[in-house]
Order: structure tokens, then C-alpha cells, then sequence
């Protein structure tokens, strides 16, 4: 079998932006093929099909969302302080003017009446994200109380990702956050130090 002669991990980060940005349907192979700069035998040949593509796709943002969050809890003075600078960025994000929301929860809220397989690939690493939470939130609270804590955060994050396209004031989603989430420990001021993670990130 002939090798690749393209950076395959290239491809994918080129494809997630294209995918993220216009969803599974509305990107078409054409838009694909001026995206990765692959021609189409190229792609069916390493992908399968443009299904196959978004599922590494979907597969590789996750990935990437999942090591930023580790590295954010990781460096936290604790577990909550790390989540409320996490979803400070997510608030940060939601201001910007080419904000485009996480690309899992675009994927079911796009696929969520077809039910195939993508969305169920969605919503399978949704949960490796609660998952990761929840552990977290172990090391300073009880099982139960960690799992209903990530499961509610989980419920922010998705309402936070959605509210971000009526164009709302940032203190206002903290307002929001801070009632709904109590358990956290929020700054008073919101000066939560800048964390090392990109933006649009879940």
C-alpha cells in the first residue's frame, strides 16, 4: 500500500475548523477538498468517506478539549478554582465576535433528530468530558455530590454554549453561573488569572 503523502493530523485540524464551522451537512466535499488541500481519491482513500473524516474529526477536537482541561484542574490551586477558570474563558469566548460554539455540542444539536452514528459519537465523548469532571471533583467532595456537580456543570457549560450566540453581557452569564453554581468558589473581583487553554474549547 502506497504511503500518505500528506500530514494526517494537518488534515484532521484543517477539517475540524471547516466542520465546526459549517456543521456535518453543509460542508461539502468540494469544501473539504479546498480545506485540506487533498484531492478527493486522496481523501476517500485515507478517511473512507467524508463521514469518516468528521468522526476523526469529532475524535481529535475531543482529544485536545480533553488534555486542556487536565492541564487547567492540573495547575489550579484546587479543583473548583481550576473549573472557574475554565468557564471564565468559555465567558470570555462567548464575547468574541467570530464566536463559534463547541463543536461536540454543535454536532448533536445538529444530528440530535437522525440519531446516527455521529451524534452518537458526540454525545459519547460529552460524557468522557462529564467523566473527567467528576473525577476531578472527587478529590474534594464525595462520589454522589461529584456526580451530581459535573452532571450540573455539564447542564451550565451546554446553556452557556448556546446563550453565547444572543450576543449577552459577560457578568451577566457570570451572574448566571455564580446562582446556579454556588459550590464554587468565584472571585469576587473576576480576576481569575488567564489559564493556558485556547478558547472555543469545552
Amino acid at each position: 500500500m502506497a504511503k500518505a503523502l500528506f500530514d494526517r493530523n494537518e488534515v484532521i485540524d484543517k477539517s475540524i475548523q471547516l466542520f465546526w464551522q459549517n456543521g456535518f451537512s453543509a460542508s461539502s466535499m468540494q469544501q473539504v477538498v479546498k480545506a485540506t488541500g487533498l484531492k478527493p481519491g486522496s481523501i476517500y482513500h485515507a478517511f473512507g468517506n467524508k463521514e469518516g473524516l468528521f468522526k476523526e474529526a469529532l475524535e481529535g477536537y475531543a482529544r485536545k478539549g480533553l488534555v486542556k482541561i487536565r492541564k487547567i484542574l492540573d495547575g489550579a490551586p484546587s479543583v473548583g478554582e481550576g473549573i472557574c477558570m475554565l468557564l471564565e474563558k468559555n465567558i470570555k469566548d462567548s464575547t468574541r465576535k467570530d464566536y463559534c460554539s463547541c463543536f461536540l455540542i454543535k454536532t448533536q444539536l445538529e444530528l440530535a433528530a437522525e440519531g446516527s452514528e455521529l451524534y452518537e459519537l458526540a454525545s459519547a465523548k460529552l460524557g468522557e468530558i462529564e467523566a473527567l469532571y467528576q473525577r476531578y471533583l472527587e478529590k474534594e467532595f464525595n462520589k454522589t455530590q461529584s456526580r451530581q456537580r459535573a452532571t450540573s456543570l455539564m447542564l451550565h457549560i451546554f446553556g452557556m454554549r448556546v446563550y453565547g450566540y444572543r450576543n449577552g453581557s459577560a457578568n451577566r452569564m457570570r451572574e448566571g453561573l455564580r446562582e446556579g453554581l454556588p459550590w464554587l468558589p468565584w472571585d469576587q473581583d473576576n480576576a481569575w488569572p488567564d489559564a493556558e487553554i485556547s478558547t472555543q474549547s469545552m
